[in-house]
C-alpha cells in the first residue's frame, strides 16, 4: 500500500517551531489564570477527529484514552468546539454528573474549563486548562483571559503546517538538580526519607534515608519510576496516588508492605513540576491500605493509564441500549481514540459470518465478510473461531502470517482482529484498521484486548434489548388501531409519542368506535408505567371499554363497569380514561371523565373552550366509583381534542400554563387539514427522554352531514 509521502526538512522544522510556539503561549496561559495544565488539540477535518498537539503541565499518558477523540464524542473539548461555546467543569462531583466516562477514567477532584480555537466561521482545535480541586466559575477577567488566548492560539494552528501530532515540549529530564550537593547534605539531616518525582514520575532526588527505608541503591532508582523497579510498589493503586496528587495537586498519602514485614507511609506533596515524597516507617497500629500484595514475576506489567483506559472504555459502552448504539458508539468515539480509520463488527449465524456494524471500509469489503463460512481460512475467521487476538502492524505481516489470505482490498494497511468472547466462548470479531502501517505496543494490545471483552458484553445486553423491543413494539402495535373506522360526519387523527427513551411502549390509549345510528365513541386513556406491563393492562381496557360501548352503555356507566373490572384484575395499576359519545346526526357529545385531562373543544370561530367535565376517580382504585357525564354541543367544523397529561405537563412547570399553551396552538393551526393539526400539536412536546410520560393525542373533527 502506498504512504504519504514525508514532509520537507524545512516543513517539518516550521511544524515543529510552531509547536513550541503554542506551547509557550499556552505555558503563559496557565501562569496568568492560576491553572496547572492545559493541552491544545488540532481538528483533522476530513475525519472529524480532534488530536492532541501540545500538553503543558503533566504527561501525555494522563490523558491516553483521550489523544485523539471524535468531535461527536461527549467529552468537554469536543462539546467546547462542536457548539463553539465555554465548558466549564467546577470540579469532581459535576464532572461525574456531566461526563460520567471521563469520572470514570480521572476519579480526582479538579476543575477544568474547555474552549474552542476558531477565527471566523472556520474551527481549527480546542484547548481545556486544569485547576487544582474545586474551582468557582471563571470571573469575567478570567473569561476574557481564556477567550484572548483561545484567539491567538487559534490563529496559530490556522497557520501551523499539516503533520502528525507531536509530543510538544518535552517533560523535565531526570537528572540531579544543581547545588545537590549541598541540599542532599540538608535532606539527610533529617530523620525521614525524602524523594522527589518529576511530572512523569521519575526518581529526580532521593536521600540516602530515603533509599535505606525502600532496601534499594539510589543509582538504581534515579531516571526511572521507582514501581517499575520496586515490585512492592508494581500495584496501579500505588501509581494512582500519584496520579491523583499530580492531576487535583493536593497532597495525599498511602501506606505499603515491603516485603517481607515492613511497613512505609508515604506523604506526596504535589506541585506544576512534580511530587515530593516524605517517607516513613508506618505506625504499628495504623491500617494499612491498600492489603498487602505478594510480589509476582511479571516482565512488562500494566500500567494505571491503561487500566483507566479500559475503564473509560467500559464507562462509554454502558451508554449503549442497542447493536447499533453498540456500533455507534465503537466508531464514533472508540475507534478514533486509538487512531484507526475503519471497523466492523462480525458475528456468526448458522455457519456463516454476518456483519452486524460497520464504519470506514468500503462496501465492497463489507460484502466479502458477509460471505465468509466459518471455516474460510482468513484472520477474521480465525479470530472467531479460535478466540485468538491477531494484530498485524503492516501488510507485509498479514501475508508472512497468512501466505494465502485474500488480500483485503480495504485500503488499509494494518488491523487490529479482537476476539468477542462472551459466556466463555467466542461469538464474533471486531476488525479495527489502520490506514498506515501502526505499531501495536504491548500496552495498547492489552487495551484492544480487553475492549474485545467488552464489546462481546455490551453486544450481549444490546442484543437482548433489541429483542425486547421487537417483542414491545410488536405488542404496542398490536394494542393501538391501525385505522380508525369511516363515521359519516367526522373525521379524525392520533399521534402517540412514548415517553422512554428507546422503548417506544407505553401504557396511553385511544380509540375511535363506530356506533349504530351514525353515532361514534372516542375514548383516550392512560395506565401508569411505561413497559410491557402497563401495555398489556392498557390492551385488556381497551377491549372492555370497546365491549361496554358495543352494548349501548352510557359513558358514565362505560367507565364504571371499566372500573369495576379493573379493581377485579387487582393489577396494583391505575388508569385515568376520557370517554366520548358522539351523536353526530343531532350535534351533541356526552363526556364522562376518570382522573383524566379535561378535553378541549375549537369552535368554527377560532375559540377555544376547556370542557369542565366533572371528575371522577381513576380507574382502579374503588369498585363501588360513578361517573357524572357532561352534554355538550357540537357544530360542523367543531374539533374535540382528547390527550393525556404528557402532552401539558413539564417538570417544574405548573400543568395549568401547559394547558393554556396548547389551547393557544389549537386555537391558532385549528384550520389546518386535521393530520397537519395534529403533527403541529405534537411537535411541541420535548424531544424523547426529554419528558417523563408517554403522549397520547386524539382530534375529531364535525364535518356535517354525509360529510
Amino acid at each position: 500500500m502506498a504512504l504519504a509521502e514525508p514532509a520537507s526538512p524545512a516543513a517539518e522544522g516550521a511544524r515543529h517551531e510552531g509547536c513550541g510556539t503554542l506551547a509557550s503561549i499556552l505555558a503563559d496561559t496557565l501562569r496568568e489564570i492560576g491553572a496547572h495544565t492545559g493541552a491544545i488539540y488540532r481538528l483533522v477535518p476530513q475525519r472529524q477527529v480532534l488530536e492532541l498537539l501540545v500538553m503543558e503541565g503533566l504527561p501525555r499518558e494522563f490523558v491516553q484514552p483521550w489523544e485523539r477523540v471524535s468531535l461527536s464524542a461527549p467529552i468537554p473539548v469536543a462539546d467546547a468546539l462542536r457548539d463553539r461555546r465555554l465548558v466549564w467543569i467546577t470540579g469532581e462531583e459535576e464532572m461525574a454528573h456531566r461526563y460520567p466516562a471521563v469520572a470514570v477514567a480521572l476519579p480526582y477532584e479538579f476543575s477544568l474549563a474547555a474552549l474552542p480555537l476558531s477565527v471566523g466561521e472556520d474551527d481549527y482545535g480546542a484547548m481545556f486548562v486544569v485547576w487544582s480541586g474545586a474551582y468557582p466559575p471563571p470571573s469575567a477577567g478570567e473569561r476574557d483571559r481564556l477567550t484572548a488566548a483561545a484567539a491567538v492560539l487559534a490563529r496559530r494552528l490556522r497557520d501551523l503546517p499539516p503533520g502528525p501530532a507531536t509530543p510538544g515540549r518535552d517533560e523535565v529530564a531526570a537528572a540531579v538538580p544543581d547545588r545537590a550537593e549541598m541540599l542532599g547534605a540538608m535532606v539527610g539531616r533529617l530523620p525521614e526519607g525524602i524523594c522527589t518525582l518529576d511530572a512523569r514520575g521519575r526518581l529526580t532526588y532521593i536521600s540516602p534515608k530515603g533509599a535505606a527505608l525502600l532496601g534499594e541503591s539510589p543509582l538504581r532508582l534515579l531516571g526511572i519510576q521507582p514501581w517499575t523497579v520496586l515490585t512492592w510498589l508494581d500495584d496501579p493503586v500505588y501509581e494512582d496516588r500519584y496520579r491523583r496528587a499530580m492531576i487535583s495537586q493536593q497532597p495525599t498519602s498511602f501506606v505499603a508492605l515491603r516485603p517481607p514485614d515492613r511497613w512505609l507511609s508515604f506523604e506526596l506533596y504535589p506541585s506544576i513540576s512534580g511530587v515530593t515524597v516524605r517517607i516513613t516507617p508506618a505506625p504499628a497500629d495504623s491500617e494499612p491500605q491498600p492489603a498487602p500484595r505478594q510480589p509476582v514475576d511479571v516482565a512488562l506489567p500494566t500500567r494505571a493509564g491503561a487500566i483507566y483506559h479500559v475503564l473509560h472504555l467500559a464507562g462509554t459502552l454502558t451508554q449503549a441500549m442497542s447493536v447499533q448504539d453498540v456500533v455507534d458508539l465503537l466508531a464514533d468515539q472508540i475507534v478514533p481514540a486509538f487512531g484507526a480509520h475503519a471497523v466492523a463488527l462480525l458475528t456468526a449465524h448458522e455457519g456463516r459470518v454476518a456483519v452486524l456494524g460497520h464504519r470506514g471500509f468500503p462496501q465492497h469489503v463489507v460484502d466479502q465478510y458477509g460471505r465468509l463460512s466459518l471455516t474460510a481460512p482468513t484472520p477474521s475467521v480465525r479470530t472467531m473461531v479460535t478466540g485468538v487476538p491477531g494484530f498485524f502492524e503492516s501488510e507485509k505481516e498479514l501475508y508472512d502470517i497468512y501466505p494465502s489470505a485474500v488480500a483485503p482490498d480495504d485500503g488499509m494497511a494494518a488491523w487490529a482482529l479482537l476476539p468477542l468472547i462472551a459466556s466463555g466462548r467466542p461469538v464474533g470479531t471486531c476488525v479495527i484498521a489502520f490506514a498506515e502501517p501502526h505499531r501495536f505496543t504491548v500496552e495498547e494490545r492489552a487495551v484492544l484486548t480487553s475492549l474485545g471483552g467488552l464489546l462481546a458484553q455490551a453486544l450481549e445486553r444490546a442484543r437482548l434489548y433489541d429483542a425486547t423491543l421487537e417483542l414491545a413494539h410488536g405488542l404496542q402495535q398490536g394494542l393501538l388501531p391501525h385505522a380508525f373506522p369511516d363515521v359519516p360526519g367526522l373525521k379524525a387523527a392520533a399521534r402517540y409519542l412514548p415517553g422512554t427513551e428507546g422503548m417506544d411502549i407505553g401504557g396511553d390509549f385511544y380509540d375511535l368506535i363506530r356506533l349504530p345510528g351514525d353515532t361514534a365513541a372516542a375514548v383516550i386513556g392512560d395506565v401508569q408505567g411505561h413497559n410491557v406491563t402497563a401495555a398489556a393492562l392498557m390492551g385488556q381496557l381497551r377491549t372492555a371499554i370497546r365491549a361496554y360501548a358495543t352494548a349501548g352503555a352510557d359513558p358514565g356507566e362505560v367507565l364504571s363497569r371499566t372500573n369495576h373490572l379493573l379493581t377485579e384484575l387487582s393489577s396494583a395499576l391505575f388508569a385515568s380514561c376520557a370517554y366520548v359519545h358522539l351523536d353526530l346526526p343531532h350535534g351533541t357529545a356526552r363526556v364522562a371523565r376518570a382522573g383524566h385531562p379535561h378535553p378541549l373543544i375549537r369552535r368554527p370561530g377560532g375559540r377555544v373552550e376547556v370542557l369542565e367535565v366533572p371528575d371522577g376517580m381513576l380507574l382502579g382504585v374503588s369498585p363501588e366509583t360513578t361517573y357524572t357525564c357532561l352534554d355538550v354541543s357540537l357544530e360542523p367544523g367543531a374539533i374535540l381534542a382528547l390527550y393525556t397529561d404528557g402532552l401539558v405537563e413539564t417538570p417544574g412547570k405548573d400543568i395549568d400554563e401547559g394547558l393554556a399553551v396548547l389551547s393557544a396552538e389549537l386555537a391558532a393551526a385549528g384550520d389546518r387539514p386535521l393530520d397537519e393539526l395534529a403533527d403541529h400539536l405534537i411537535a411541541r412536546a420535548p424531544a424523547p427522554g426529554g419528558h417523563s410520560d408517554d403522549i397520547a393525542l386524539l382530534l375529531l373533527r364535525l364535518t356535517g352531514p354525509g360529510r
